[in-house]
């Protein structure tokens, strides 16, 4: 197969190679600890329970992949102590291998955020919270981490219990004061959520006002798309060209979901979605430069680590797929209004079974042809399992 462009024509290996080349995912830690639901958790022999343990776990999954570089970091489950924290991190990055990534901020676990943390009726909270929201920049500085995470569970239960109007000033001067802080290479992206923990209102529920924020906050400050946090049947790739039309999209927490924020393995329940996804970014001349990517998972049930491989296997075989797309073809057919030719052009390549040349990829990098199948039988899980498996009997904590 050959995608014949104006100027170069290139074969199908050649546009996947450079495709995944080009493509890193970042991957979460608390994706590797015990985590559950609401409901309760099924604990994992093979967890990680430390922070150690999840750079190892995750220097595993980047060797067998070859596309997750970096890891994301929670900074109460993982910098317990925050800044003070931050020469164990230095020194977990050099001796795995993998580089902290974005850095998050919790602001929905102390108790003392019970109606809030940034949009709390009390002022004390609030500053409590914009405070916690610094310290995330500071360490992101120290680790030479780029994007600051924002994901603000803040939202009311009742009408008539908090005051929007107030909490949308509350929202407005805690993002401000977060951006202060950045420094020249640091963003902070705003990420959004119709609803839970919140069920009457949530305060930043769309993408549009997290837009709002982000332009009201500063030039470094950018939108977060978590796939699983729409409304069903949202066209989630339209808000992706809205963003990207308004520079304003930095990142994606990929993840997918049958009914609400389910936490499923990306494309596993709507692979064409991610598909699209990816095509618009693609199709955007500055789609990829400043997007970030990064996995947000919590698997309860399924393995750890072979969750992790799986996820990352899946996302470059979806961006593999939507390099394929005949853009200049596409664009002519969109055009003069060919609808079937238009949809046929880009569902060939969500059709064109990627994996034989993905394998080569991995092959002529180094790697193994099938990361899951190394996974199972390079003895790792069992060493973890054995060294883990008496931390995890009396495991009781919900996250980190």
């Amino acid at each position: 197969m050959v995608f014949q462009g104006r100027n170069e024509m290139k074969t199908t290996d050649e546009k996947i190679f450079e495709a995944l080349d080009g493509f890193a995912i970042e991957i979460p830690s608390w994706g590797f600890a015990n985590t559950g639901t609401r409901f309760g958790k099924f604990v994992q022999a093979e967890a990680a329970t430390s922070i150690e343990e999840k750079f190892a776990d995750a220097a595993q999954v980047h060797a067998l992949t070859g596309a997750s570089p970096t890891l994301a970091l929670h900074v109460l489950w993982d910098l317990p102590h925050g800044v003070s924290d931050a020469p164990l991190i230095q020194a977990l990055q050099q001796k795995y291998g993998v580089r902290a990534g974005s850095i998050n901020p919790n602001l929905f676990q102390d108790q003392k955020y019970k109606h809030g943390s940034i949009c709390n009726p009390s002022a004390e909270v609030r500053q409590m919270a914009i405070q916690h929201l610094v310290d995330s920049v500071e360490i992101a500085r120290r680790l030479d981490s780029r994007d600051v995470s924002l994901w603000i569970a803040d939202g009311s239960n009742y009408p008539g219990t908090q005051s929007i109007p107030r909490r949308i000033d509350y929202l407005m001067e805690a993002m401000a004061a977060t951006h202060a802080k950045l420094g020249p290479e640091q963003r902070m992206l705003i990420e959004y959520k119709p609803f839970e923990p919140a069920f009457y209102h949530t305060d930043i529920a769309d993408w549009g006002m997290a837009l709002l924020l982000a332009r009201h906050a500063g030039a470094k400050a950018f939108v977060l798309v978590d796939t699983g946090h729409h409304y069903q049947a949202q066209n989630i790739e339209q808000i992706v060209a809205w963003l990207l039309r308004e520079d304003a999209l930095g990142g994606f927490h990929f993840n997918d979901r049958r009914y609400a924020d389910d936490d499923l393995t990306i494309g596993s329940i709507d692979p064409y979605q991610v598909f699209r996804i990816f095509h618009e970014l693609l199709s955007h001349p500055y789609g990829l430069k400043q997007t970030a990517f990064m996995i947000d998972q919590s698997h309860n049930l399924k393995g750890k680590l072979e969750a992790m491989v799986q996820s990352v296997c899946g996302a470059q075989e979806l961006f593999a797929k939507a390099a394929l797309i005949d853009q200049e073809r596409l664009a002519e057919l969109q055009k003069d209004a060919r609808l079937v030719e238009a949809e046929e052009c880009l569902r060939s390549a969500f059709w064109f079974d990627v994996r034989p040349v993905v394998r080569a990829w991995r092959r002529s990098r180094g790697l193994r042809e099938d990361p899951l199948e190394e996974l199972r039988t390079n003895g790792y899980l069992e060493k973890v399992r054995a060294e883990r498996r008496e931390r995890n009997s009396g495991s009781v904590s919900s996250y980190a």
